[in-house]
């Protein structure tokens, strides 16, 4: 699968040309020349942006001075941001695709996805794609964003960045069909840094956002690095047979007492922490009566041996319904 994926120029007719006429086959053919030279103009535009970002990824990786860093993004910039003036933020994108066979080497499928992914149809004004820049390490595509610091108050306030959870919302069924069951393609996103300083820290920002978003189901998946300040980033790293001693340890013994008694313990303790203790909200949702509801609480703790009054045992039962 990974050596037959597509990812180029497709000029489709939908006729039968068997018996057009030959003034037709040539304009056909004119218009197929005409698209084949702005291909070649944005292939060379291209191959010169994925030199920059092949550049400042070594530099960075190696870990450079940041003033070498700052030279080289000092000359990416106007290349990337044409006419703009501002030394603009910049952004980090990762990307990765993987085949169920484990093949790897999905680099430079990645990075031409990556490539038309990061394309927003709705941006006016000059070539959108000629702000990318794109490079690859082989297993992953590295994309470099800029984004420029206009001296508007209301564009600095909306940070006029990349967010994660819209980024695949318009490709995400035909990238899905596209990968045919066979791969996945995960991406993670950086927050803006505002120098070469923070550049190296926003890659690995959004190599752990991406592998946040391999943990998730799904043929394509994307993670921010909004997620990154929460428990969120910890769960899918846990070890499987951790997760599993871990849950059953705490859950086993209430699944298995609600099996014979239907005692509906399990949903009790998931309303309970997630009223924050309250025995008076946590009844009414439930629509018990609040001596019910410490009964039920009382026996969760005597099966388990918790006690839910304590933070830590608190904690440990939010995370096992999580992990579970």
């Amino acid at each position: 699968p990974a050596e037959g994926a597509l990812a180029d120029w497709v000029l489709a007719v939908e006729a039968d040309a068997g018996d057009w006429a030959e003034e037709r086959l040539d304009l056909l053919h004119g218009v197929t020349q005409l698209i084949a030279v702005e291909r070649d103009r944005r292939d060379a535009a291209r191959t010169v942006r994925r030199r920059l970002a092949q550049e400042v990824l070594e530099l960075v990786q190696t870990g450079a001075a940041p003033a070498e860093i700052a030279a080289r993004l000092r000359v990416a910039a106007p290349v990337l941001l044409p006419g703009l003036g501002a030394a603009p933020h910049w952004q980090v994108v990762v990307a990765r695709v993987d085949w169920d066979g484990g093949e790897g080497g999905g680099g430079p499928l990645a990075q031409s996805l990556l490539e038309e992914i990061l394309v927003d149809p709705a941006e006016t004004g000059p070539e959108h794609s000629d702000r990318i820049a794109v490079a690859h390490t082989g297993d992953e595509a590295i994309a470099l964003v800029p984004l420029p610091t206009l001296a508007t108050a209301e564009h600095e306030e909306s940070g006029a960045g990349i967010l994660a959870d819209t980024l695949l919302a318009a490709v995400r069924d035909p990238l899905s069909a596209g990968l045919d069951g066979d791969g996945r393609l995960t991406v993670g996103v950086s927050a803006a840094v505002h120098s070469a300083e923070g550049l190296r820290g926003a890659l690995e920002e959004a190599r752990h956002a991406r592998r946040v978003a391999a943990a998730r189901p799904g043929r394509v998946c994307a993670a921010g690095h909004q997620e990154l300040a929460s428990h969120v980033l910890l769960l899918p790293f846990v070890p499987d047979d951790v997760r599993r001693a871990f849950t059953a340890r705490l859950l086993d013994p209430l699944r298995d007492y609600d099996r014979r008694h239907r005692a509906e313990l399990i949903p009790t303790l998931e309303a309970f922490l997630d009223c924050d203790g309250s025995w008076t909200r946590c009844a009414g949702r439930l629509h018990l009566h609040v001596n019910t509801l410490r009964y039920r609480v009382g026996r969760i703790e005597q099966l388990t041996g918790r006690d839910l009054s304590r933070l830590e045992d608190k904690l440990d039962f939010f995370l096992a319904l999580r992990m579970s």
